[in-house]
Parts: structure tokens; C-alpha cells; sequence
């Protein structure tokens, strides 16, 4: 994926920044109402983007409405920020928002906020920083730079959202959950690590 490509991607994903935004300003019930019915809705939505009979069937209804080079200029921006294997199969949002309401509905407030957000803006400026400026790669691709960049953009939501040995351990853990790309997906691992192990950090010493 070409680096223009991987920043408008990034750009999509931090869309779900309007999650902890929401949660900070109408609370947990309307938050949990609003990623339920966004999940329902990608839900969905998903076989048109994976079955390709599907998508032509939805592509010729579309075209009664909509100008055909509109659709065909969509299709293009969305083959070009889709990953290899996300063109088969279930997508990176949904994962993210499965992750992002299951840490809603189980977390504290502060932690909830704290671990999506840092999962959101950590893993785009990692992607922006790694990809372009990454000198010291490893081999699964990924780089000090890029491993840096999100360490510190974690570090600094936490220690703004939380406090200074919440923001150590929730950056850590977030950095080495976006380093391994926990399975199933990296959207939904991500989010639920940092929150985890903030959770069971303060259970323990706090």
C-alpha cells in the first residue's frame, strides 16, 4: 500500500475517535446505543463489500441514483485502503468497533476513553511515522520509529486522560499489542490490551 494510501486510511480510522468523544460528552448509555447500532449497520453492509455478485447487485440499484463515475470513484478509494486480506474478508471497523463496544460496556469510564483513544491515534501515527520514516525494521515489517511513535502518542493521552504509571504500563502494553498484531485483528487486540492490563495494573497496586 502505497504511503498516500495508508494516510487517507488512517484518516478513515480515526473516524472512531467520535467514540470516546461521544462517551465524554452524552455518557456510556448513549455511547453503548450509538457503536451498537454502527456495528449492525457494518454488519450489514460487509457481504456487499466482500461478494463481488453482491456488490454489482447493490452497484446497479445505486446507478439509478447516483452518477456512475461517483460509484466507480468510491469502489477505487476503497480497493486502495483495503488490506490484502480485508478484500475477503470481515474488515479492520468491524473488529474495531466490536472491540470499542465490548470496552464500553465492561471498563471504567477513564480507561474505556483512554485505551480507545490511544488504539485510534496510536496506531495511525505509527503507521505515518513507521512507514515513511522507519529505518530500523524488524521482520515482521514493523519499526523502532513507528513502535516509538505510538509509544509516546499513548503515553501522552494516558498521562493527560489517567496519570503517569497508568500511561507507562497502558503504552507499553499498547505498543507491543500493535507490535505483534494480536489476533484476531489488530483493531480489536489493541484497544482490549491497553484497557486489560490498565485494569488489572490498578486492581493490583491501586
Amino acid at each position: 500500500m502505497s504511503i498516500k494510501s495508508e494516510v487517507k486510511r488512517k484518516a478513515l480510522h480515526l473516524t472512531g475517535l467520535t467514540v470516546p468523544l461521544l462517551y465524554l460528552l452524552f455518557g456510556q448509555k448513549v455511547t453503548i446505543g450509538f457503536v451498537a447500532t454502527a456495528l449492525i449497520v457494518f454488519i450489514i453492509l460487509e457481504p456487499f463489500r466482500i461478494v463481488e455478485e453482491l456488490r454489482d447487485k447493490l452497484k446497479q440499484k445505486l446507478g439509478l441514483y447516483v452518477r456512475e463515475d461517483v460509484i466507480a470513484l468510491v469502489e477505487r478509494e476503497l480497493e486502495a485502503i483495503s488490506r490484502e486480506h480485508e478484500k475477503y474478508s470481515i474488515g479492520s471497523h468491524i473488529y474495531f468497533t466490536i472491540g470499542a463496544l465490548i470496552i464500553i460496556s465492561f471498563f471504567p469510564k477513564d480507561i474505556a476513553i483512554g485505551a480507545i483513544t490511544v488504539a485510534t491515534l496510536g496506531d495511525a501515527i505509527a503507521a505515518i511515522i513507521g512507514k515513511p520514516f522507519g529505518k530500523h525494521r524488524f521482520k515482521n515489517g514493523k519499526s523502532i520509529e513507528g513502535s516509538l511513535a505510538y509509544f509516546l502518542t499513548a503515553f501522552l493521552i494516558l498521562l493527560v486522560l489517567i496519570d503517569l504509571p497508568h500511561a507507562l504500563i497502558g503504552a507499553l502494553a499498547g505498543m507491543l499489542a500493535e507490535f505483534y498484531e494480536l489476533p484476531p485483528d489488530d483493531n480489536f487486540s489493541n484497544q482490549l490490551a491497553v484497557a486489560i492490563i490498565i485494569y488489572v495494573f490498578r486492581k493490583i497496586f491501586f
